[in-house]
């Protein structure tokens, strides 16, 4: 249960258990000290009642009208309810414990109960020729004493309540200063986690979690720099793979494709020469054939290496070309086809990488998937463009490694600063980038 509370409760909880357990401590107190008090406050009045009762035996023995005597002294201790006298046979009480006034019924009946009164008070006989006509008592007010006690008890009470207010005040907006820095920090490093080191991590808080946050700060730059190189290196590798492949194209179709043509003429020339000849003109056939589908492996060659018809037809038209071979690879595979004409702007490096992962996404669909359907999307959101080709087919399994086309993808759209997403959901596999549209 612990593990589960809040830093705000685990300060809280604390520190009113602490607080009651103090007001508690502080009522036991008062009903183990209290009595004792008490009864040590009404020692006086009991001295007093005992001096009274030998000073009056004392009258009584030298008095010639004993009875006379004791009336008179009755009739002067008047109406007091510290001392009184008690005539033997009339009262038959005994001495009455401590008591407390109206005026003073304030204080309530639970506290007179939580302190736990003793029975005060003392009798002191009184004789008339050797017989005990009646007693002195001593019955002490202790009303004042035990108000006083009350009010301390509720001065206690409040302290307690007002110190339990306050420092559970200061905890909750320590405890909320110490967890807004927290909050802060966790959601800096995990936005450095997805790769967002532009936006640093507010230095808020006690200073021990302001330090890790401007150390985790320097960190986001550090990666942001490597991020950074990384990206500029991986824009100068599919630069410079382009480029390799820009000569390799060039020297097929200015050296290859010039011979490829020879031999066919020449072919075409001896297959018309040879006309009259079955055997010779077998062979010729055969002999164009071959060359003939030798072009077209060339020309499918010069497309995968470097698609020259991007410049010429646009992006958009690119992509349909592209589509119209998978087509005629797959006659009964259904297509669905959504690419944006604002694409035909684009150009340089952003272009080639939409046409490479929409090439690469069907050449994949089109050699493993198995699949009926294909849907190919390019699309501009705002300053960025969608890449989404999925499919129907047999898909892949979770601990599947990327193979050559994926990771070519994959390192293509991150050195243009995009992001790239292969999954399998709601029966139908998805590759998805996305690439800022100003690169």
């Amino acid at each position: 249960m612990w593990q589960n509370l809040s830093l705000r409760m685990r300060l809280i909880l604390p520190l009113g258990t602490m607080f009651v357990a103090a007001l508690l401590l502080g009522a036991l107190s008062l009903q183990l000290f209290a009595p004792a008090q008490l009864v040590d406050e009404s020692e006086p009045a009991s001295r007093s009642a005992k001096v009274v009762a030998e000073a009056l035996n004392s009258a009584l023995l030298t008095s010639a009208n004993p009875r006379q005597t004791l009336d008179a002294f009755v009739q002067a201790l008047g109406t007091s309810e510290a001392i009184r006298f008690r005539r033997t046979g009339i009262e038959t009480t005994t001495p009455s414990p401590a008591e407390i006034h109206p005026s003073l019924g304030r204080v309530p009946h639970w506290f007179v109960d939580l302190l736990g009164l003793p029975e005060i008070g003392a009798s002191f006989p009184v004789r008339i020729d050797g017989k005990q006509v009646g007693d002195i008592l001593s019955s002490p007010d202790l009303s004042a004493d035990i108000y006083e006690k009350w009010v301390g008890f509720l001065a206690l009470v409040s302290s307690v309540i007002a110190l339990m207010l306050v420092t559970g005040i200061i905890a909750y907006l320590t405890a909320g200063t110490v967890v807004d820095a927290l909050r802060n920090l966790g959601e800096g490093l995990t936005r450095m986690r997805t790769g967002d080191y532009q936006h640093l991590i507010a230095a808020t808080g006690p200073p021990e979690i302001r330090k890790s946050s401007e150390l985790a700060n320097e960190l986001a730059r550090t990666l942001n720099q490597l991020s950074q190189d990384n990206r500029s290196l991986l824009r100068k590798v599919v630069s410079l793979q382009d480029d390799e492949r820009r000569d390799i194209a060039r020297d097929l179709h200015d050296e290859l494709g010039p011979l490829l043509f020879g031999i066919r003429a020449n072919a075409v020339a001896l297959q018309d020469g040879a006309a009259q000849h079955r055997k010779l003109g077998t062979s010729v056939e055969a002999m164009l054939k071959s060359v003939e589908a030798l072009q077209l492996a060339n020309r499918r060659i010069l497309d995968r290496l470097r698609p020259l018809h991007i410049q010429e037809l646009g992006l958009e038209k690119s992509v349909q070309t592209l589509l119209q071979y998978a087509r005629s690879q797959a006659p009964g595979l259904k297509l669905n086809v959504r690419i944006d004409p604002a694409l035909n702007d684009v150009d340089g490096l952003l272009s080639q990488t939409i046409y490479r992962v929409i090439q690469e996404g069907v050449t994949n669909v089109l050699r493993h998937a198995n699949a009926s359907a294909i849907s190919v999307e390019a699309t501009i959101e705002g300053n960025q463009v969608l890449v989404e080709i999925s499919d129907d087919g047999v898909g892949f399994t979770p601990d599947q490694p990327f193979g050559r086309g994926l990771t070519g993808m994959h390192e293509r759209v991150r050195a243009l600063s995009g992001t790239f997403e292969f999954k399998r959901q709601n029966s139908r596999t998805y590759v998805r980038c996305r690439l800022p549209a100003g690169v």
